[in-house]
């Protein structure tokens, strides 16, 4: 055989062998069974938090299309959700080599500014805003690019800059409206909050504080330990026989105030506001503090009664608007917490959430950049 014709035959077998151990290309099923739909299948359910079922979209995607760059940045974006980085990136990169056009190579570019907002390492801002500029070059009307460097703007608490892009967003009426106008109004409340601590920027991006975030909110927003002296513990000084709770006495002596606080990141800010005293924060009976429950605005009202209580030396809020009517329809006048909400929305500390029923929506959780607004408006209305 000529050496021509042998090179030719040799070729030739090589690309057949490397066709029958590459990827191995699924066949559609149906007409919906196409790259382009179970990729944003994938999205759709990787936003609702169903990582499972997005990344068999995502895979199934790319069983059709093994070169389909969508497919990548989505399973990068699941890679990052469960903070294996370097899986993300590893797979960013593949969508970036296969990438056909601007508007792949744009998704690829907002995929990385989420991975980098996920991992927030070494000068992370700096390069989510590099991938910003690269995407507006290739598609200055993209929303989602806009969006999510609204949302690098805002987890590095530079609020101004995160609220101009979520404004931006709104001013290009395509996608990501609601989201949008959702995130532009949480940067406004807390700008108008303005949070004066780390800690407080941080609590400020909680959807849902729990006991924990609000001891840390009292001590370093507020300074509650500095505005209060220690409001001392009441004992019964009626008679009791010689001995009769010696033992009882010894074992309260022993115990921590709170048992499953040792190793949490906010045990420090947990002692101090056990020490006050809190109505609302006080440790539960068995000794324990539950620092994930999360708080309601009723328990929220409660907490900030006490304080106002303990501030302005006035015992008597505690009971003054008992058997008074109440002004909130889902509020009834025998609720537990009917005094403390009463003493907090008459001082304008505390509104209604629902302006158009007037509902108080006391079982409703309180967002971190609620919260701080409240602290805010709690110092305003007491000259702190």
């Amino acid at each position: 055989m000529p050496k021509s014709v042998y090179k030719i035959f040799l070729a030739a077998v090589l690309i057949i062998l490397s066709a029958c151990t590459g990827p191995k290309v699924r066949p559609p099923e149906s007409v919906l069974d196409t790259p382009e739909h179970h990729y944003q299948n994938g999205m759709k359910y990787y936003e609702k938090g169903e990582f499972d079922t997005a990344t068999r979209e995502f895979q199934m995607a790319k069983d059709l299309q093994p070169k389909y760059a969508p497919a990548y940045a989505g399973l990068a974006l699941i890679d990052a959700q469960k903070r294996n980085f370097e899986s993300a990136f590893a797979n960013l990169e593949k969508a970036d080599d296969y990438a056909r056009n601007d508007g792949e190579k744009t998704l690829v570019l907002i995929g990385n500014m989420r991975v980098l907002t996920a991992r927030r390492g070494k000068n992370w801002l700096e390069d989510v805003e590099a991938d910003f500029q690269q995407g507006v070059k290739l598609s200055p009307q993209n929303a989602a690019l806009f969006y999510y460097m609204g949302q690098a703007h805002k987890t590095a608490y530079q609020f101004e800059r995160a609220g101009d892009d979520f404004k931006k967003v709104l001013e290009l009426s395509t996608d990501y409206i609601l989201d949008a106008n959702r995130e532009w109004n949480l940067v406004q409340i807390i700008q108008r909050a303005a949070p004066g601590t780390i800690v407080g920027k941080e609590i400020a991006l909680i959807d849902k504080i729990d006991r924990a975030d609000t001891a840390a909110l009292f001590i370093q927003e507020l300074k509650l330990d500095k505005l209060l002296v220690e409001k001392a513990p009441k004992f019964d000084t009626g008679f009791k026989p010689p001995g009769a709770n010696d033992f009882s006495a010894q074992t309260m002596v022993k115990a921590a105030a709170a048992t499953d606080i040792e190793n949490h990141v906010l045990k420090a800010d947990i002692d101090e506001v056990i020490k006050l005293n809190l109505r609302g924060l006080a440790p539960y009976p068995d000794h324990t503090f539950h620092p994930d429950e999360e708080i309601n605005r009723a328990a929220y009202a409660v907490m900030l009664e006490d304080i106002i209580i303990a501030i302005t030396k006035d015992e008597a809020l505690a009971a003054k608007f008992i058997g008074q009517t109440s002004p909130f329809p889902d509020i009834r006048s025998d609720h537990w917490a009917f005094n403390a909400i009463m003493t907090v929305s008459s001082r304008g500390i505390m509104a209604a959430k629902d302006i158009a029923t007037g509902e108080f929506r006391p079982q409703d959780s309180v967002s971190g950049a609620e919260a701080l607004l409240i602290i805010r408006q709690l110092k305003e209305k007491l000259k702190l």
